[in-house]
């Protein structure tokens, strides 16, 4: 027991310690924010950061990710620890010092905090090494935004040899200091669509000689949402959206096609299955009713993210020895996380860590984003001590 507390408390200093400088590298992350698969900037400051500490690491791994290794004491398990580096393409309005200079990019998402918690870890784990067991691999993960990094890093090998994961997300609506855990599916499958209603074009005049693709995919978008009020059970969580619908150009053409984007989103693999078939019968159902032609394409995204009740258990009660009884009670989140592609592999959990700051209803992908910075310290302790427990066993 008195050396789990020494770890504890050799964990808050050197947290405390290094605080300041982890605030100030998420800051200059904020303030040079890069899309999916464009992080050279990110990548080199991870990677610069990690040589500073003596980390040994690779870059250009899932084309711009960057993986650090560290290696314990005495021989144990492998654990990942992950975090995202890629920005959103949205315009920031936050009107901070340290706003983004790049026009129509942002950190809106968090994964600037992220990449600074998991350098944060990588300082406290690497000055503990000698007294913690096994083999740490730190991920910085590009691209999650299109939720296709995780895929890149593991084709590239990362996860050969690995016993176990930790990932972990910032949430506003936990305030800064709390922490939340979910059993089983925390966060939900994300499958893609894209719908071509194809017609017959002509004179706005004589919609009698033309068939309307526009008329068509109004009823399909307003037919897609009975697969979620009258196909799924309602206690099966599926959301089905139509976020962008494009036809034609002018105000008296009847256009040639109507195109619509959207995703459908569940927490359970046969709920998954059952709301594509119910979308790929409605399309076909649609040529019947309106003399459309008309073409699905389905591009399956990432599964439900599964927490493992064995990393979850050992995870919480650490960071509760750490922090004390911090954690808020989860549910789970219709959002996308390609951590998923992990956890399908090795047992992983995912860490809800709170980053509402007081006096502001933020929320992820919003323009005028600000979370509080205090969660980044709190997170690498969080993580820290989560990693050198699950590695003792």
């Amino acid at each position: 027991m008195g050396h789990i507390n020494d770890i504890g408390s050799a964990i808050g200093r050197l947290a405390r310690e290094a605080e300041p400088n982890l605030v100030e590298i998420r800051r200059d992350l904020h303030a040079h924010p890069e899309l999916a698969f464009e992080e050279h900037r990110t990548a080199s400051l991870i990677a610069r950061e990690l040589t500073r500490m003596g980390i040994e690491h690779q870059t250009g791994v899932g084309q711009t990710g960057v993986v650090g290794t560290i290696q314990g004491g005495r021989p144990g398990p492998t654990l990942v620890i992950r975090a995202d580096m890629d920005a959103l393409p949205i315009h920031e309005q936050t009107g901070l010092a340290y706003a983004s200079r790049t026009a129509g990019k942002m950190h809106a998402c968090g994964h600037d905090m992220h990449s600074s918690t998991l350098l944060g870890v990588a300082g406290i784990l690497a000055q503990l090494a000698p007294d913690i067991a096994g083999t740490v691999r730190l991920l910085f993960q590009p691209a999650e935004e299109i939720l296709g990094g995780a895929a890149a890093m593991i084709q590239d090998g990362v996860l050969d040899g690995v016993d176990m994961a930790l990932g972990f997300h910032n949430h506003p609506e936990l305030p800064v200091g709390r922490f939340a855990a979910v059993r089983g599916a925390t966060y939900a499958a994300c499958d893609r669509f894209r719908i071509t209603v194809r017609g017959i074009s002509g004179h706005a005049a004589y919609p009698h000689s033309t068939v309307d693709p526009i008329v068509a995919a109004c009823h399909l978008v307003a037919s897609l949402q009975t697969v979620v009020s009258r196909e799924i059970n309602p206690l099966d969580p599926c959301v089905v959206t139509v976020g962008a619908m494009h036809a034609g150009t002018v105000h008296n053409i009847i256009p040639d096609a109507c195109e619509l984007l959207g995703t459908i989103r569940t927490l359970g693999l046969a709920v998954r299955g059952q709301a594509e078939a119910a979308l790929r019968r409605i399309c076909t159902g649609l040529d019947a009713t309106f003399r459309t032609q008309t073409a699905l394409d389905w591009n399956p995204g990432v599964p439900p993210t599964l927490n493992a009740d064995r990393v979850l258990d050992g995870a919480v009660a650490a960071v509760r020895r750490q922090l004390g009884e911090v954690f808020d009670a989860g549910e789970p989140s219709m959002g996308a996380e390609d951590f998923a592609m992990i956890a399908a592999r090795v047992p992983s959990f995912v860490l809800r860590v709170g980053s509402g700051a007081a006096g502001r209803d933020d929320h992820l992908h919003n323009s005028s984003y600000q979370p509080d910075e205090a969660c980044i310290g709190l997170g690498a302790q969080a993580l820290a001590r989560a990693a050198v427990e699950l590695l003792a066993g």
